[in-house]
Formats: C-alpha cells, structure tokens, sequence
C-alpha cells in the first residue's frame, strides 16, 4: 500500500515526537531502600507497586527449616535501574526477573536486585526469590516485651507478624502502604494443616506431606500474611448472614477455652456487619494455637491468629479490626490509633450492644480514674513514636477520642460517619488527616481543635 505525501509527513511527525518524547524520559535509576515511614525508615521499597504475591513455602517442624519461593508481580512507578526487597536472615539461593536471572546483593534486610534490563515505568513485571534458611523471631519493646513474627511451637509454628516481621519469613515490600493480593501455599508433614489468609481452594497430598493453598484476593499489608502450622480442629460453616467461616483450634486448648470461638466468630462478624459496613473480606474465622510465649494476639486478614483466647472480648477486637487496620490501612505507622484505637472503641460498643455498660460509661470510667498527673496522658497518640507504638493510651485514649467525638457530634451522625469511613478507604491506606476531614464533613463542625486536643496534645484533655 502506497502512502500519500500528507500522510508521509503525518508519519514523520509522530516519529519525531515519539523520539522526543523517549529522549525527554528519565533515565533508569535505583529504587530507594525503604519508602522512609519515619518509624521504619527501610522498610517497604521505592520504585514500584507490589500487586501480588505468590508465596510457596515448606516447613519443617524437626529442623525449624523454611524453604520458600516468592514471586512478586509488581509496577514500576519510575524507570528502574534496579530494585529492592526486605528480607531478614533467610539466604537468598537465585533471583529471576521476568523469567531471566538477575543480579542481587546483601545488605542488612535489604536485597537490591539488578535485572538483566531496565524496568519501564508503568510496566508490570515478576521478581522470583528462592530462600531458605532458619525464620528467626524478632523481640525488643515494640510488641510489648514479648517475640513476634515467625514463632515455633510445639508442632509447628504461630505467624503474627505486626508490624515489622514479615520479612523474617518471605521476600517482600515490607509496609502497610504497599497491599497487595496473596496467594500462599503450604506444604507440611501429613498429620498438620496450614492456615493461611482468605479462602482454602484446595488440599492436596504429596509424598509425606500435605500441600493446602489459600487465595487472600482483596488487597493486603503484608504484616497480615500468615501461614500458621500445627495440630488443628477445624469447623467451617458460614455465620447467620451467610459469610462463609473457618475456624482452627489446637486441640490442646479445645477444653481450657471458655469462650466458644466459632459462635463469638459468627456474632460478632455479623453484628460489626451492621455497625461499620459490610463485611470486607470472603471469609471470616479465627486460627488458635497454643502459643503461651507470644501472649499476644493478631487481626491476620480474614482470621484473626489467637496465641489463645482469653475472653470474648479479645474475638471482639480483633474483628472489628478487619475494618479498621486490614480493609482499611494505615499510610505510616504513627497512625496505628486508626486501627487500635477503633479496635479498643468496639469493645465498649460491644459491651454496650450487650446490656452490660455503655460505651459512655466505659470512657467516663477510664477518663476518671486516670489522673492529670498519669504518664498515660503524656503519650502523643497521633504519633506514638516507634518503640511505644502500642502503648496503652494508644488503645485507650483512641478509644477515649471515638467516645468524646461521639458526644460532640451526636449519635446520628456518628453512626454515619464509621461506615462511611470504611466505605471511602475500603481495600486501601488513610491517615488521621483524612479522618478528621470526614468527620468534620458528616457532621459540619469544625473539629481540627478536638483532635488536636485528643491526639496531638500531651495532658489531660478538658472534658
């Protein structure tokens, strides 16, 4: 076919252009370490968007021994020179991207990769890791004194990794700000199951061990990730309103606990439904295992990870953080009262949707009994500061502010204002900016000087 001499020319411009457009574009270069959250400056990488995780790990219980292969798919948000991941300990065996091998070196958590070519921005490429390797706990006083992460137990191991450990265990970009979707498969000895986020889709047996792998499809901070082994009970169902449930109990615990985990499960799911929105993941449960040393508990996405459970109040919270910190997360750590400050709130509201005390006596019960003079008062809860992220006022005086909004703006409008929340930010990140701007949206109030007051202030705030 012939071409017309203005078509010719029309050619020759759109080359030309084309040509200036690529000589205009920056050229590659690194990915920064971390994304500089100011609690966790390294943690999460620069220079793209993780979308998925494809996550293959095997674990021995005898040896203490994880065997895993990682497959990131992710967007470069900049022209890459090269790249980097978190990752703790474990030893890294080859790195691939886009099927080719690439170059990689060690720094602290750090691998910075080179790919064989440069990564265009926009474009969406894979980066496999085979690692391996002993997982080794964290501690320090960040999670109350006590060892979180990777943890072994007597038959295998309890994975609750807030906030700064799932990088002992798989390759990744380590931050909240960062959510993507997982698929993660566990293989372990016959005899034991593996728990994972999201849905089961199959279980299969293969030589002496049993392969189980589960999809978590909506988006998800990696301090979520959990792939918990052991000796588990297992009950499915769904709750009254139909949300499918899973619940894994270690038989251990089956007769100590007074609580019955899958009834609270199914309630509360239903109940928090109602109050702050529909339920935002496919399926909802719980996975308890009989972990005394971590003392703690976790709102691992969709099933929360109990060490055990102590009360129907600790179900309560850790669910009503499947909106406030999993669906909706937090864009830098300092932010954490958005999601236990909420958490801690529901256990009054629960209390309250119980008969038993309302959520208003709860705060005027604690505002009470704690004087001006308390160090309790002194913590900044919009910015905790590292090491006492989750410190008590965290919790309570977060829940303190909820209570005191709640009085200010009315019951009306703030029974709104909650699902709205998680309805504006759902499957994404958000900050206390970003609350305050809706809430004084719901309600038309000014409300910068209430939160200054409550969150940003250190001293007992006037009632």
């Amino acid at each position: 076919m012939a071409l017309s001499r203005s078509a010719r020319l029309a050619a020759l411009a759109t080359a030309t252009a084309a040509l200036c457009v690529i000589a205009a574009a920056p050229a590659p270069s690194p990915g920064s370490a971390g994304i500089g959250d100011p609690y966790f400056p390294q943690l999460g990488n620069g220079g793209f968007d993780a979308l998925h995780y494809g996550l293959d790990v095997a674990y021995n219980p005898d040896t203490g021994r994880l065997d895993g292969r990682t497959t990131v798919t992710a967007r470069a948000t900049q022209n890459l020179s090269s790249f980097d991941l978190d990752l703790q300990k474990l030893t890294v065996a080859s790195v691939e991207v886009n099927g080719r091998p690439a170059r990689f070196t060690r720094s602290g958590d750090e691998i910075r990769i080179t790919p064989s070519g440069a990564l265009r921005k926009g474009r969406t490429f894979t980066v496999r890791v085979v690692y391996g390797g002993v997982p080794q706990a964290l501690s320090g006083p960040i999670v109350f004194g006590s060892d979180y992460g990777w943890m072994k137990t007597k038959d295998g191991v309890f994975v609750a990794c807030e906030p700064n450990a799932a990088s002992t265990w798989f390759p990744s970009s380590d931050h909240p700000s960062d959510k993507a979707a997982f698929d993660i498969t566990i293989k372990a000895p016959k005899g034991l199951t593996g728990v994972s986020n999201g849905r089961l889709l199959s279980t299969r047996t293969q030589g002496a061990s049993t392969v189980s792998h589960w999809r978590e499809s909506r988006q998800m901070a990696t301090y979520l990730a959990t792939a918990s082994i052991g000796k588990f009970d297992v009950r499915t169902g769904r709750t009254p309103a139909g949300t499918p449930i899973y619940v894994a109990i270690d038989p251990v615990l089956a007769n100590s606990n007074a609580v019955d985990v899958y009834a609270v499960t199914a309630e509360v799911t239903d109940y928090w439904s109602k109050l702050f929105g529909p339920y935002p993941f496919e399926e909802t449960g719980a996975v308890v295992d009989d972990m005394p040393q971590a003392d703690f508990s976790l709102e691992t996405q969709s099933k929360p990870s109990y060490s055990a459970v102590r009360d129907e109040l600790t179900i309560v919270h850790e669910l009503a953080h499947q909106w406030f910190g999993d669906s909706v997360s937090v864009k830098q750590w300092k932010d954490i009262w958005l999601n236990e400050g909420f958490a801690t709130y529901a256990q009054w509201l629960w209390d309250e949707h119980q008969g038993k005390r309302s959520a208003h006596d709860a705060f005027l019960a604690e505002y009470n009994a704690t004087p001006a003079s308390s160090r309790f008062w002194q913590t900044k809860v919009a910015d905790p500061q590292r090491d006492t992220m989750f410190a008590s006022a965290v919790y309570d005086r977060g829940a303190m502010t909820l209570q005191a909004l709640r009085d200010r703006i009315g019951d009306k409008t703030f029974f709104r204002l909650l699902p709205a929340w998680t309805k504006a930010h759902r499957y994404g990140n958000a900050d206390t900016g970003q609350f305050t701007a809706l809430a004084e949206k719901i309600s038309g109030q000014r409300l910068g000087g209430f939160f200054d007051a409550w969150l940003r202030t250190s001293g007992k705030p006037e009632l």
